[in-house]
């Protein structure tokens, strides 16, 4: 299947029902040498790949073309479909949300898109600011690293800010053996306690079966807005959709939710009293 595509396509492709996505997974999870199932999945996520590009490319430069980063995000799609496991009891647009914007930042950080002349100042900014740390012994400040080099401090901090060097959540720190990936070093500050996490698990458990018991359409509103923190606006542009439509069907699948969830409890409730 080709990399590229208009996005536009989206809205005259033919939306699958929930019973239909779920046997074409069963198919291709079958199968994953169906490269006919993968496509036709492809497809189907697309939207995934448009809500990733619209939030990506408001901190890029506007040298980089949004079909590059469409082209990116497609690489990550696919990616996503060929290595997506449910035994991972993860939704695979939450998967693929990941594996799509990954995707697109390691493409882009793997490229410098900014002149060599622009890229030559910031290196003399760089250098400046590290031989006035070690002759001040402390870091200096804009002013100081513009006196230095003369040039104004604006466009000290419009040089730097032009930087567009990334690093990658999943590079090694170090080159041995033992090197281990930056994403694992990050510190969870908001770590929960263990009585605490099997809380949490139970929750996310009844939460994720009540999702699913919901209409494609409800459920994809839902992960959108709560796990992605899409506005209805967004979402509606996203699935085409508009935003009082999208708006009504949030508000019935929270009191769908809402049901399955007192439901689950009720039915809880009655199995602990004749135990």
């Amino acid at each position: 299947m080709s990399q590229s595509f208009d996005f536009t396509s989206y809205n005259n492709i033919k939306r699958m029902s929930e019973e239909e996505l779920t046997a074409l997974w069963e198919n291709y999870l079958n199968d994953r040498t169906n490269k006919s199932a993968r496509d036709v999945l492809i497809v189907q996520y697309i939207y995934l790949i448009r809500y990733v590009v619209g939030r990506v490319k408001v901190t890029l430069p506007a040298t980089i073309s949004i079909e590059d980063i469409a082209g990116y995000g497609v690489e990550g799609l696919i990616n996503a479909i060929e290595r997506y496991s449910p035994q991972k009891n993860t939704r695979f647009e939450t998967y693929a949300l990941i594996r799509i914007r990954g995707a697109i930042l390691d493409r882009i950080r793997a490229q410098d898109f900014l002149p060599r002349s622009v890229r030559k100042k910031i290196k003399n900014i760089k250098a400046a600011q590290e031989h006035l740390k070690q002759e001040l012994g402390r870091m200096p400040t804009t002013q100081e690293v513009a006196q230095y080099i003369d040039m104004d401090p604006e466009k000290v901090i419009q040089l730097l800010s032009e930087d567009s060097t990334m690093t990658s959540i999943y590079d090694k720190k170090g080159s041995n053996e033992d090197s281990v990936e930056i994403i694992d070093t990050i510190e969870d500050t908001n770590k929960l306690n263990p009585q605490e996490q099997a809380e949490e698990k139970n929750v996310k458990q009844e939460l994720e079966k009540a999702l699913l018991r919901l209409p494609e359409r409800e459920r994809i509103i839902m992960v959108l807005y709560y796990q992605e923190n899409m506005t209805l606006k967004e979402i509606g542009e996203t699935i085409s959709m508009s935003e009082s439509r999208v708006c009504q069907l949030h508000a019935q699948g929270i009191m769908k939710l809402k049901n399955i969830l007192s439901e689950n409890r009720t039915t809880r409730l009655r199995q602990s009293i004749i135990a």
